[in-house]
């Protein structure tokens, strides 16, 4: 079956280009022009992957976010007219997988897609031997690479396949300190569109998702990377 994308944006004509994109490249789009019937399409059926504009009439995208974010992990692209390092930031911490500054090339949105949609759905990329297992473990910290699901202290934590990666690319080197560009290389081998500012950001909503559960699992290396806590 083909993945079904929601394509959100108030331009006809942005809405007609990012059609005839996704479709040319097989894909199932559903287009809304605002985020109240966004809400709607995303709880009427099921839909693999968001495209949404950040400005929108009725819900602005970001306060789409929110709502997707609290019962979903579909991944969200947002798209901006507006290239402010701040607001990607807010997209991206509020439960986005990756921002796309308008105007926008189809076919590097395309590509966007595309790696969104390997790192939900590809098995996880070889790791070294002494790592290689279906749930890795560093104390309290357990990712399951085959459920996609994350636990601390048996608690299940709710990542993105984005931040999932990020922790799985640290449990794989406890003890280690990675730096930015090693985490995008290990977590993301078959993506080179993860920029290391994006990688803060991941590592940011990580932390802010453990510590509701009573955890902290990375510890930042000033000048250096991150590496797992307490390891």
């Amino acid at each position: 079956m083909s993945k079904h994308i929601l394509v959100v944006d108030d331009e006809a004509r942005i809405r007609e280009v990012l059609l005839y994109a996704l479709q040319k490249e097989g894909y199932a789009v559903t287009a809304v022009a605002d985020g109240r019937a966004a809400v709607e399409a995303a709880g009427a059926s099921t839909v693999d992957l968001v495209v949404l504009d950040v400005m929108l009439p009725e819900l602005d995208g970001l306060e789409v976010c929110r709502r997707l974010r609290a019962g979903s992990r579909t991944p969200i692209l947002f798209l901006s007219a507006r290239a402010d390092e701040v607001d990607r930031i807010v997209g991206l911490e509020l439960g986005g997988d990756d921002y796309l500054t308008k105007p926008f090339s189809p076919r590097e949105l395309v590509a966007r897609v595309r790696a969104l949609l390997r790192r939900t759905e590809a098995p996880p990329p070889p790791v070294p031997a002494e790592a290689r297992a279906a749930v890795l473990r560093h104390g309290p910290i357990e990712v399951d690479t085959e459920r996609h699901e994350a636990r601390y202290l048996g608690q299940p934590v709710s990542l993105t396949a984005t931040e999932l990666g990020v922790l799985g690319a640290l449990l794989e080197r406890p003890g280690v300190v990675l730096s930015r560009g090693q985490l995008m290389q290990r977590a993301y081998r078959y993506d080179n569109l993860i920029t290391e500012r994006t990688i803060d950001t991941h590592v940011r909503r990580i932390r802010a998702k453990f510590r509701v559960v009573g955890g902290d699992p990375i510890a930042t290396v000033h000048g250096v990377g991150y590496k797992l806590q307490g390891a």
